[in-house]
Order: structure tokens, then C-alpha cells, then sequence
């Protein structure tokens, strides 16, 4: 089965709409494992970005837990999503579609943004920050994997 060609660009921004770094973490750590992107981009081959996007990662898991987070939809949260899904879609979109896969990301990840909040604080309503805040890691920990691994093929020697 062929799946359109934006279609793991569009999951990816979906994942970033609740996580904003998770997306390229994921990506991060499949080059790390020695896996290729659809899209062509060098920055995935520094590995400054690589262990930067793991750091990112793991930092935003944390700091999503703390009583002084701010809400995913203020002005740098928004950008945090528009900056991790444009790259990552990109990565993720066919090779010469980079620039359709990073659009494609961004118009998902930020309105879902508003829609993810709405859910996490209801959740938060019943069973608080930190609870909610795992299974919502655990949730787009597993979709950002998944989305990343069907998408990635393994890189092809020389």
C-alpha cells in the first residue's frame, strides 16, 4: 500500500502540535541508528543538531511537568512547533518535496496545538499535570517513533 506522499510530513506535525521537539528528536535519533529520511536535509547529518535534538527532546519531557510551563500555544511555544515540524516534515516528505512537507507539518502542528491544549487541560482537570503529562508524553512518544519509523528507510552503503 502506497501512502500519499505528505502523509508521514502531516503525522509528524500532528505529534509536534502536543510536543514540539519530539519530532525531531525522533528523526534525531534515527539518523543516529543509521536510518535515511525521504527528504533531503544536511543539517540531519551534523551531529551538533543530532545530540541537540535529543537534548531538546528529553528537556522538553521534563520542563512539560513543572507548575511554571507555559501553555503550548503562547508565542514561543508556537514557534518551537512551526521551527521542529517544518523540519522535520521536510525530512520526511519525498525527496524534492521538502519544502510541501514542512508546510504540510506546520498547517497541521499549529492549529492542533489549541486542539491538544484543549484536551491536556481537561485531562490535567482530572487527574493533574503530571500524570496528564505522562500519558501524554507516552502517547506522542510512541506516535513520533511510529510516524518516523515507517517513514525513514536504512541508509544505503556506498
Amino acid at each position: 500500500m502506497k501512502l500519499p506522499g505528505l502523509f508521514f510530513s502531516a503525522l509528524i506535525g500532528a505529534v509536534a502540535s502536543a510536543r514540539s521537539m519530539t519530532p525531531m528528536a525522533t528523526i534525531a535519533a534515527a539518523r543516529l541508528l543509521g536510518k535515511r529520511t525521504p527528504g533531503h536535509l544536511v543539517l540531519l547529518d551534523r551531529p551538533l543538531f543530532k545530540f541537540g535534538a535529543l537534548a531538546m527532546g528529553a528537556g522538553e519531557l521534563l520542563g512539560d511537568k513543572m507548575k511554571t510551563a507555559p501553555d503550548r500555544t503562547v508565542f514561543l511555544g508556537l514557534l518551537a512547533r512551526v521551527m521542529s515540524a517544518g523540519i522535520a516534515g521536510a525530512a520526511l516528505a519525498p525527496r524534492g518535496r521538502e519544502q510541501a512537507g514542512a508546510v504540510a507539518a506546520v498547517a497541521t502542528a499549529v492549529p492542533l496545538a489549541y486542539l491538544t491544549l484543549a484536551g491536556r487541560e481537561r485531562a490535567m482537570a482530572r487527574m493533574g499535570q503530571t500524570r496528564s503529562g505522562l500519558i501524554e508524553d507516552a502517547l506522542m512518544i510512541a506516535a513520533g517513533v511510529t510516524v518516523v519509523a515507517l517513514a525513514v528507510r536504512p541508509r544505503t552503503r556506498l
